[in-house]
């Protein structure tokens, strides 16, 4: 069944737009090529920030401020193990994996850290990411308010993944 997902796809898209009488091929060629300006116009914030990670977490940088900030999350209730995870989270999808795959391996996946890594890992977003995407594809310079509030974002579900740990194992 999943074998045909695409050529049905393909093929509702030509049916569409012959009960439309318009060209299909002209129509898939001009996404294909607006797909690919779009592509050109987000590559530099990826490669930027994946730049960035690569050399924060090589230069130690993240180890040091989580334990740093390790006391203040203590005050929220997030347990200081965390804290690393929760600093790379926003930056990073698949340092946030690796952070929390280290977390399991070290605290067991039943341990309370382990399930509170997964669901800060499932209830947080890579805020820093999806902003330069979407951000870069509207072509929006100036991020006003969506930066603080997308952080506050996470925090709260850095927050409540932890109370919820607690709470329910």
């Amino acid at each position: 069944m999943v074998d045909y997902i695409v050529p049905c796809l393909l093929f509702a898209a030509a049916a569409a737009t012959l009960r439309k009488k318009e060209n299909a091929y002209d129509l898939m060629l001009s996404g294909a090529a607006d797909g690919l300006k779009l592509m050109v116009r987000l590559l530099p914030c990826l490669i930027l920030l994946l730049t960035a990670v690569g050399m924060l977490r090589a230069s130690g940088a993240i180890e040091i401020l989580s334990n740093w900030l390790s006391p203040f999350f203590s005050l929220f209730g997030i347990p200081p193990e965390t804290a690393m995870l929760v600093l790379i989270r926003p930056i990073s999808g698949s340092a946030a994996l690796a952070v929390g795959a280290d977390l399991m391996a070290q605290y067991g996946v039943d341990s309370l850290i382990g399930r509170t890594a997964a669901i800060m890992l499932g209830s947080t977003e890579t805020t820093f990411y999806t902003i330069s995407v979407y951000f870069g594809a509207a072509g929006i310079q100036k991020t006003r308010y969506t930066l603080p509030a997308a952080l506050i974002a996470d925090l709260t579900g850095f927050i409540v993944a932890s109370i919820t740990a607690k709470w329910l194992f």
